[in-house]
């Protein structure tokens, strides 16, 4: 088990959600921290509140600019890096058809090409080390949701990408963890169900764990656990894992067509209405709100 005194974490998009939950249970375990991301208002008062042995920049994941000199500002600060973890993600409310362009693709550059620079930017400081890179996809990778399209392609996209980096990796003593988060209580979620009442009674309709909603603290618990093990898949809850395993013989087929994609025949056009009635396609606490990313 890697001991995380004095571990250097990199760690992007901390300022809310997983992330703030994960760089406090962190720090609480003698980690120091590099807090990369947007909203640097509250990045500098979580740095303050979790000492002075931690650092934060203000970074748009989707610039390459900005990583790298966060990345460089990391280690000339805190002396390298041990741990990385691409937490930035956004998605956007609402089917194909009444979200705009500009936001289907703002989707996948945060979430998918804010990773690959994430970890281009990190790689020979995190293999120097031997150490070890988590990669925050979802349960959406492998479980389609009408109104998730972009959002369930690039955390798809995530595992993927996180499964080759693992084996190219390997020669240099690193480790790679995916992680598949279900519905966690965090903005991103709670801004959903605010934004779309047909959220709720989709979530009742989802079988098994699709259909609950997991503590932030249970979800920052199996992450810390993940990075001491240097996990290479992570299921939250766990009782995923089975579902990560049949998923090519049934969210691929059409009994999934069937059980999933009938009732959302009859709430696709609420969730519309629901998302013209908002005036927007991101929820209120996104930092897509503000024209920001990461």
């Amino acid at each position: 088990m890697t001991k995380l005194q004095d571990q250097v974490v990199f760690i992007t998009g901390p300022a809310r959600g997983i992330g703030e939950a994960l760089a406090r249970g962190l720090a609480a375990r003698g980690a120091r921290l590099a807090l990369v991301g947007r909203e640097p208002e509250r990045l500098a008062a979580l740095a303050r509140e979790l000492g002075p042995r931690h650092v934060w920049f203000d970074c748009d994941v989707t610039s390459q600019e900005q990583v790298t000199r966060a990345v460089d500002e990391t280690v000339r600060a805190l002396g390298g890096i041990d741990v990385v973890v691409a937490n930035a993600g956004i998605a956007s409310h609402g089917t194909i058809a009444v979200t705009p362009m500009d936001a289907l693709a703002r989707v996948i550059d945060v979430n998918v090409t804010g990773v690959i620079r994430t970890v281009h930017a990190t790689l020979q400081h995190v293999t120097a080390r031997r150490g070890y890179f988590l990669l925050i996809a979802s349960a959406a990778a492998f479980a389609p949701q009408p109104g998730l399209s972009t959002y369930a392609a690039s955390k798809a996209a995530v595992e993927q990408f996180g499964n080759a980096l693992r084996l190219e990796v390997l020669r240099d003593g690193a480790a790679v963890g995916v992680a598949h988060p279900c519905w966690i209580d965090t903005d991103l979620v709670r801004d959903t169900r605010h934004d779309l009442p047909t959220f709720d009674i989709t979530l009742s309709r989802l079988p098994g764990p699709f259909g609950s909603v997991t503590s932030v603290e249970t979800c920052t618990a199996a992450l810390i656990d993940a990075i001491e093990r240097r996990r290479r898949k992570i299921y939250i809850p766990r009782t995923l894992a089975p579902f990560a395993i049949l998923r090519h013989l049934f969210f691929m087929s059409r009994l999934a067509d069937l059980m999933i994609g009938k009732p959302a025949r009859k709430s696709l056009g609420r969730i519309e209405r629901e998302v013209a009635a908002n005036g927007r396609v991101f929820g209120e606490h996104s930092v897509e709100t503000k024209g920001d990313a990461g």
